[in-house]
């Protein structure tokens, strides 16, 4: 991924998955696609990457915790793991 938004959100009373999906749909809206990656800091999963409504999360330490770093994986990089897999 080489652009993708970066989302707030730091309700207490919302899980994640409904957090990604929140600032999916956002993201949808603004740029007509929907994004299938999202990165989120270590502490917010239990997992270092899992899948939710369509969209991989995957955990990266630079992503500070609240913060979703949302987008459109490559295609080379979609490519490679449909081969290995």
């Amino acid at each position: 991924m080489n652009i993708g938004m970066l989302w707030f959100d730091n309700d207490q009373k919302t899980d994640l998955s409904s957090k990604i999906k929140r600032a999916a749909d956002y993201y949808e809206k603004k740029y007509g696609v929907r994004p299938d990656v999202c990165f989120v800091h270590p502490s917010m999963v239990n997992e270092d990457t899992l899948q939710r409504n369509g969209i991989l999360i995957k955990t990266n330490r630079r992503i500070l915790p609240n913060h979703f770093w949302l987008g459109v994986q490559d295609q080379s990089v979609k490519s490679l793991s449909s081969l290995s897999g």
